[in-house]
């Protein structure tokens, strides 16, 4: 089940490993990435099998989603009656999933289980906490998750496997280098600019947008900012001198792009593992994370929507310089696939 960009990233390495381990996988798309740019072209330039159901219900706000999802994964269980549901994340699709499967009483698997970041006026915390409770296979990404789902008493059975996006940034992450001619294109040297990424309703609406605005404003350093939909149309004109604002990016460019910036800035959970993967500083525009080593670090500083602490944060932004290895070691999806094919009914 899958649905958005870092899904279709975290869904590459699982989806070989299934194959290698003999398991069948029918892929489910959401849709709730309905955008080309933040869906297709990532099957496209990640090799990934068409999903076999698009369920379209893209753009819904919430609980009208969770809604809608109901009927078209009930059909799709009905029609394949498969062993396992397999969720990733914390998205509105993964909760679909985990409801659907309840419903129907197919077992569930959950991919990054045990995050979280402690504030419950994110909707994604409120969706990794009920599918954790939902699930009968929880992979967690670390020791930590691990010691989350304990102390919460979850049912199911925790195995702790690494973190699969770092399986895909491994792999793709210096293909994306070789193959992008982004910085070219832009004209940028690497080491030399600020990419931003925003996509989070609270983010994208005032006073909250216009608050971190201006500490793009401030800063002295070229800022490109690949503009999600929804944050290119809350914007209304609003570009920050010195910002480029691009359309979204494919994995490949968008990669390239990133790991090769001074400093990160973002609102998405999975691009600050990935910035510390890069080796990449990252300035988070939340006021909290489920990533938290990254945090006690201090390879990720949170400035919520505070322009002065952004500002701040970007320009005294540096990298540990010994930097533990954090959320697995590039085998995540093999430990996924032998767990599953352990489990397969006898």
């Amino acid at each position: 089940m899958v649905g958005n960009r870092p899904q279709f990233v975290k869904s590459g390495p699982v989806s070989e490993a299934l194959g290698k381990a003999g398991i069948e996988e029918v892929v489910v798309h959401t849709g709730q990435h309905y955008d080309p740019e933040l869906s297709q072209v990532f099957f496209d330039e990640l090799g990934l099998g068409a999903p076999r159901y698009r369920l379209e219900v893209g753009g819904l706000p919430r609980e009208e989603m969770l809604a809608a999802l109901r009927p078209g994964i009930a059909d799709v269980v009905a029609t394949e009656r498969p062993d396992w549901m397999l969720v990733y994340g914390d998205t509105n699709s993964t909760l679909g999933g985990a409801r659907a499967a309840a419903e129907s009483g197919v077992p569930l698997a959950h991919v990054e289980a045990g995050l979280r970041s402690r504030d419950l006026s994110m909707p994604e915390e409120h969706n990794r906490i009920e599918t954790d409770r939902l699930s009968q296979l929880l992979f967690a990404p670390d020791k930590r998750s691990q010691a989350i789902l304990e102390s919460e008493s979850v049912d199911g059975r925790v195995e702790v496997v690494g973190d699969v996006m770092m399986d895909a940034n491994l792999r793709l992450a210096p293909i994306a280098r070789e193959r992008s001619s982004i910085l070219e294109r832009l004209g940028l040297a690497a080491g030399s600019y600020v990419v931003v990424t925003l996509h989070r309703e609270a983010n994208v609406a005032e006073p909250r947008l216009s608050r971190i605005l201006s500490g793009f404003d401030r800063l002295d350093e070229p800022v490109v900012f690949p503009a999600h939909p929804r944050t290119r149309a809350a914007l209304r004109g609003q570009t920050p001198r010195g910002l480029t604002l691009l359309e979204p990016l494919g994995y490949l460019d968008f990669a390239a792009l990133a790991s090769q910036a001074r400093v990160i800035v973002t609102d998405s959970g999975g691009l600050q593992k990935e910035a510390y993967w890069y080796g990449v500083p990252c300035v988070t525009a939340r006021p909290s994370t489920e990533w938290v080593d990254t945090v006690e670090l201090v390879a990720n500083v949170l400035v919520d929507d505070d322009p002065d602490r952004l500002v701040e944060a970007v320009a005294g932004a540096r990298m540990p310089e010994n930097r533990p290895q954090l959320y697995g070691d590039g085998h995540a999806a093999e430990r996924i696939a032998a767990a599953l094919y352990a489990s397969r009914p006898k």
